[in-house]
């Protein structure tokens, strides 16, 4: 073992007691391992610091539908259009001569969305786990294990929103082709905006929606960048401090579209500074399945652990998922600046 040395530099002589002690804790060379040089004064805490990321569960913003589809290379969802003519020629004379009358048809196309497969593997061998296990705090393979389950969730929760980078057939919310983009109802962060402006702002946004999807659907979420929505805790009015800018949205949302679980979120990804879009987004959105949707068709599993040599081991994490599809585009609306 390295020497240890008093405050003055000289070397402590240890007894054969504390020499065992000293060597049984001694830990590794780099900082990303478990060897670590330590003296007879060094307790090592039994609570292991993890790394840390911002998390965001994209069930909570939109539809996800785990385990349908499973093993499939692709997921095709019909949708139907009422094509009849209308309404007003379906009326007859019944004086008349029997002719012809009219028809009322649908049509159907279709909607194929890729399914992406993803695997990665875990390794060790016996002793990586004796000289982990000399630390007597921290489970090798549980930290690996944990850490690639990690890179799952932090995975999906990216692709949810903007995408798996370099591959255009897997879209987030935020970057979706054929969703209108509004950039004059909002060009400046809502939670600086007064009384006043702040209630003329609720009227744009929701007929802004209810033009674009031809009023056929009221929104039932409304997703902000976390930046403003952070300051959203300030009061509407400072003379009248009865309730914050973000209750009065709420609640003025609620009523306008007669949806008492209306919600308004913060999402971090819709800023800049961690989307790459150019731009601040915010969106208006239907949640229904049959608007928009994220399938995993297979979720996060591993498999068991094996060895060939029963020295060194190995399994496999591993699951399905596509990107988020928009099958009503016009019940999606995005307002950026």
């Amino acid at each position: 073992m390295s020497k240890i040395l008093n405050s003055k530099g000289e070397p402590i002589l240890l007894n054969k007691r504390e020499e065992l002690v000293a060597n049984h804790l001694q830990r590794q060379v780099n900082a990303l391992g478990y060897e670590i040089n330590i003296t007879t004064l060094t307790t090592i805490v039994k609570k292991v610091t993890e790394q840390k990321f911002f998390e965001i569960a994209p069930a909570d913003y939109l539809p996800v539908r785990v385990g349908e589809g499973a093993w499939s290379s692709n997921l095709v969802t019909y949708r139907s259009y009422q094509l009849g003519e209308d309404f007003s020629t379906g009326v007859i004379n019944t004086g008349g001569n029997s002719s012809r009358l009219a028809q009322g048809d649908a049509g159907v196309d279709s909607v194929t969305v890729k399914v992406r497969n993803w695997a990665k593997g875990i390794s060790w061998s016996i002793f990586d786990l004796e000289l982990a296990a000399k630390s007597g705090n921290w489970d090798l393979v549980t930290a690996k294990e944990k850490a690639r389950k990690r890179n799952w969730d932090l995975g999906i929760q990216k692709v949810a929103f903007l995408g798996l980078s370099g591959d255009s057939s897997v879209l987030g919310l935020y970057n979706q082709v054929g969703v209108t983009n509004n950039t004059t109802a909002i060009t400046a962060p809502i939670k600086g905006l007064t009384a006043a402006n702040l209630n003329t702002l609720l009227g744009t946004l929701v007929e802004a929606y209810r033009a674009n999807c031809n009023r056929t659907a009221y929104p039932t979420h409304f997703i902000i960048p976390e930046s403003d929505y952070n300051g959203l805790a300030s009061l509407t009015d400072a003379a009248f401090p009865i309730k914050t800018k973000l209750q009065v949205l709420e609640e003025a949302f609620q009523l306008v579209c007669r949806n008492k679980n209306f919600k308004i979120l913060p999402n971090a990804y819709g800023d800049n500074a961690y989307s790459g879009l150019g731009v601040q987004r915010y969106a208006l959105l239907n949640y229904d399945e049959e608007s928009l949707r994220m399938d995993i068709p297979v979720d996060y599993s591993n498999t068991l652990a094996n060895s060939i040599d029963n020295f060194n081991f190995q399994n496999v994490g591993y699951g399905q998922f596509t990107g988020v599809q928009a099958y009503r585009p016009a019940e999606l609306l995005y307002f950026s600046y």
